[in-house]
């Protein structure tokens, strides 16, 4: 059993009886008390997808809930599903875009790396490579002459996500995208 402050995101956790997925983790340290520090978890119910806001002390024992992790790939859209392909035995997994939101903007065709997360042998979440390559839509053009090094400039990518890119990169490029961060890390090898 883990204390609070070991658990990381899109850790699965048993709360209130209930599977939780920790989608976001704050630390503070309040002033004045003596020692601890303080994490504020917002929790996913796996369920019903009902939200949690709960705050543990540092010190304070949660339980890691069950759960599997497969390789996927995705598959295609069906409505408000997005259907991923398990890479060992093509077992297909649903899961509404409502619950993994913030997930779908990494993900196109060919991104390599993604895990399905499956508690009690329903898929609940994925989980992102910590980098992925997308094309960008719609950008600005580029300035000849412009440094790697210089000002930024806003990349809409083929998954609708919008990053700051240097401005010698332009519309067409593929490029390599921190997932954690959201940020702009080079180009992509070809």
């Amino acid at each position: 059993m883990p204390k609070a402050s070991e658990i990381k995101k899109h850790a699965a956790v048993e709360y209130n009886n209930r599977v939780m997925i920790v989608r976001d983790i704050e630390r503070s340290v309040p002033q004045g008390r003596s020692g601890g520090s303080l994490y504020r978890m917002r929790m996913y119910d796996v369920v019903n997808g009902g939200k949690v806001d709960e705050t543990f002390k540092a010190d304070e024992m949660l339980t890691l809930a069950d759960l599997i992790r497969r390789p996927v790939v995705f598959s295609y859209i069906d409505g408000d599903e997005y259907v991923f392909m398990d890479e060992e035995d093509y077992t297909p997994y649903n899961l509404n875009k409502s619950s993994i939101e913030e997930q779908v903007l990494f993900v196109s065709e060919d991104t390599k790396g993604l895990l399905a997360v499956i508690v009690e042998g329903s898929p609940v979440s994925i989980d992102l490579p910590s980098s992925v390559e997308l094309v960008i839509e719609d950008t600005a053009p580029s300035i000849k002459g412009a440094s790697a090094s210089a000002r930024t400039k806003p990349a809409t990518l083929s998954t609708g996500l919008t990053v700051q890119v240097p401005e010698h990169i332009s519309t067409g490029d593929r490029i390599k995208i921190n997932t954690d961060e959201k940020k702009f890390m080079g180009r992509a090898d070809n």
